[in-house]
């Protein structure tokens, strides 16, 4: 009944909710969250890895087709053709080596194709007040080498717009870029390798590590069980103390009890000794009167007393037996 009392208390039961709540998004959100990125990080290490340990081949044998294949991602290819600098494209937002930078994005018509490539040829630092330098590709055919790179996609609301009468963009989304070009761009961009026609900035592979991620999906696992145990302590030490105090107060209120009885127990008996004794009292009495009652008169029998009481009626002593005794 005690473990009922608390557990239903207004209190209690909202910790409860707020605890199995806590509990159900650590196992299906949180952990799930942070475990899925650590696994998305050592797919994509996997794919750097066996990239880095194979050479460039051509775009035509790699993906002979505008569409993106996961599995490619991160492999060099070698593409020929000319760069159409009028589509030009600014990234803006980018961060390398933990410094503000400027991505460009220009279009790359595929040599003996109507395929058209976004190659992002790297970075400049952006200038205070004024449009960032770029300088110019080269014109002419070229043959260029890139790593495959999957598309970005576009928040809605943060598409492309002008920007001081050139494209930008906060992401590498070759179908948005086409749309705003009015190009037609295969579904994924190519990553200019350093040292090529038209390359700026070098962007650096990621480093081959998992992160913290994993160690944070096992703490929001720890946590999911953490808290339901918690709360469960917590109960329990809340009804070892009500336990305690129920026992305490039960203790107290006998202590009372019998110290009361202790105080009361001699009046009982003094009223009832007194009792006893008026009781008595008046046998005494009525057994005196009966007897005088009962006794000759000496006047009467000739004979004289010799104390006090000699010359008494019965009716006198009556009187004063009951005066004595209180009768």
């Amino acid at each position: 009944m005690h473990v009922l009392r608390t557990v239903l208390r207004p209190g209690w039961i909202a910790l409860g909710v707020v605890v199995i709540a806590f509990a159900v998004a650590c196992f299906t959100l949180l952990a799930p969250w942070q475990l899925g990125k650590n696994s998305s990080t050592e797919h994509r290490n996997d794919l750097i890895r066996a990239a880095a340990d194979t050479g460039p081949v051509p775009l035509a044998q790699l993906a002979p087709t505008g569409a993106f294949d996961a599995s490619n991602e991160w492999r060099e290819v070698t593409i020929s053709g000319h760069y159409l600098p009028a589509a030009q494209t600014l990234v803006r937002l980018r961060n390398v080596d933990e410094q503000a930078a400027i991505e460009v994005v220009t279009p790359f018509a595929v040599a003996g194709t109507d395929r058209v490539i976004a190659v992002d040829r790297g970075f400049v630092r952006p200038a205070e007040g004024a449009a960032p330098p770029i300088p110019a590709v080269p014109t002419g055919e070229v043959t260029i080498s890139g790593r495959i790179r999957a598309p970005e996609g576009t928040t809605p609301g943060r598409g492309a717009h002008s920007e001081e009468n050139m494209l930008a963009v906060y992401t590498i989304d070759p179908a948005e870029i086409g749309r705003a070009t009015g190009l037609r761009m295969d579904g994924f961009y190519v990553q200019l390798s350093p040292a090529q026609p038209g390359s700026l900035g070098e962007i650096p592979l990621p480093q081959l590590d998992s992160g913290p991620y994993l160690s944070y999906g096992l703490q929001w696992l720890a946590f999911g069980i953490m808290a339901p145990l918690g709360a469960a302590y917590f109960l329990y030490s809340e009804i070892r103390q009500r336990r305690r105090s129920a026992a305490a107060n039960r203790a107290r209120s006998s202590t009372v009890t019998a110290e009361t009885s202790s105080e009361s127990a001699p009046a009982v008996d003094t009223a009832g000794a007194a009792s006893s004794a008026r009781a008595e009292r008046r046998r005494r009495v009525r057994s005196d009167l009966r007897a005088a009652s009962t006794a000759p008169d000496p006047r009467q029998v000739g004979q004289v007393g010799s104390g006090p009481d000699a010359e008494r009626t019965p009716d006198q002593v009556r009187d004063k037996l009951s005066q004595r005794y209180g009768g």
